[in-house]
């Protein structure tokens, strides 16, 4: 890319500021001097624009309860219709505290205990317990992986549902196999749901990381009758690297679900909003197309980097390009490690850190999941620790 206006090569110094990515590994793990490559936040700051409105914001100085104007909401639906080519009213618009504190509301209000609900595992493993500790029971739909390609089981997916199920959640983009879901398939996987009635929630928090040749489509886009049955969760908090802001979106085009969602909200007390996050959220989502563009081509030679560098220098690990997110995952199956010492490898041997494939499901055991978004810098010197590493095996 030329005439690059935005700098993702230098590295932030995250340390002692109470970043949950930086400060587990020493803090609660005692491992000191360990670059930390796990949980899903970028190593860069927000764009200009957010940073420049959360600092005038704050330069006001009065943080009382704050209003969302109408300039939020407009925001979204522009982010939206041109981003992803889907036209939303604000009519169906609501929101939250986060993704995941969604996720556990709308199984509270669409499901009851003892109801079935479906997860594509390998999948982020908060699915697991917003369905778990809220009296549900997971009922997993494997995802297929063959030839290094991760696919969905439609079949399986038509034996699994009975009557006492209820609910599919779907993750796209796909964390952590990094799958962007065709639209044919997304069509069969909605197919399916309406013709056993099942309500669709569908997590799109990594839909603005897609890598060339692939497009991410709003699940609730395919169709009027499918954006009946679709709750869609998504936020800029990934995209922008904003998630400490606590503020996420929540769309339903089915007036009689929102309503029932709304009043669960209201019913556990969310209904006061972060004061920053909305300013943020306003601010990138109306100036931070270009800084994302630049992101993602950034972040995309991240992973042809570390792809190249596994398959020329260290070899007995493989690496699966995502098509979108800025995570993947490592194949370690040959270096014919038990999960416990292969996870102690990485940590004190590499002085890696990396979330461990079989949190996701036990489709990764040996896997480990690897968090991409920082400078080429860090990657190059957390690659260079792995080789040394492994040859020492």
């Amino acid at each position: 890319m030329h005439n690059k206006k935005y700098d993702f090569g230098s590295v932030l110094d995250r340390r002692n500021t109470c970043s949950l990515k930086w400060e587990f590994c020493e803090q609660v793990l005692g491992v000191p001097e360990v670059i930390p490559m796990w949980v899903a936040d970028m190593d860069f700051p927000a764009p200009p624009e957010v940073v420049e409105a959360v600092v005038k914001r704050a330069q006001h100085g009065a943080y009382g309860y704050p209003f969302i104007p109408r300039s939020f909401w407009s925001a979204i639906i522009d982010w939206m219709k041109v981003r992803h080519n889907w036209e939303i009213k604000r009519e169906w618009l609501s929101r939250c505290h986060g993704v995941v504190p969604a996720l556990n509301i709308c199984i509270q209000t669409y499901t009851a205990p003892g109801d079935k609900i479906i997860i594509q595992s390998p999948v982020y493993y908060p699915f697991f317990s917003a369905v778990e500790n809220n009296g549900r029971r997971v009922v997993r739909n494997p995802l297929r992986f063959e030839n290094g390609l991760w696919s969905l089981d439609f079949d399986d997916l038509r034996k699994k549902i009975d009557r006492r199920t209820r609910m599919l959640i779907l993750c796209s983009p796909h964390n952590p196999v990094g799958r962007v879901w065709r639209r044919q398939e997304l069509e069969e996987l909605a197919d399916i749901c309406r013709q056993y009635d099942l309500l669709i929630v569908s997590d799109e928090i990594h839909a603005e990381h897609v890598f060339r040749g692939h497009r991410h489509i709003p699940t609730a886009s395919l169709s009027p009758e499918i954006a009946a049955r679709t709750i869609t969760l998504t936020a800029p908090s990934k995209a922008f690297n904003i998630a400490g802001l606590t503020t996420s979106l929540v769309i339903i085009p089915n007036q009689r679900l929102l309503t029932l969602y709304k009043t669960q909200l209201e019913n556990l007390g969310l209904t006061v909003n972060n004061i920053f996050g909305l300013v943020a959220l306003e601010a990138a989502y109306t100036h931070g197309a270009a800084w994302l563009d630049e992101l993602v081509a950034y972040l995309e030679e991240n992973m042809d980097y570390a792809r190249r560098y596994f398959e020329e220098r260290i070899g007995r690990i493989k690496f699966l390009k995502p098509e979108g997110t800025y995570l993947a995952l490592l194949d370690c199956r040959d270096l014919g490690l038990p999960q416990k010492e292969l996870n102690e490898f990485f940590l004190k041997k590499a002085r890696i850190y990396f979330d461990e494939g079989p949190i996701f499901g036990p489709e990764l055991e040996g896997f480990e999941r690897m968090n991409l978004a920082c400078s080429r810098k860090t990657l190059a010197e957390a690659l260079s620790r792995i080789e040394k590493a492994v040859r020492e095996i």
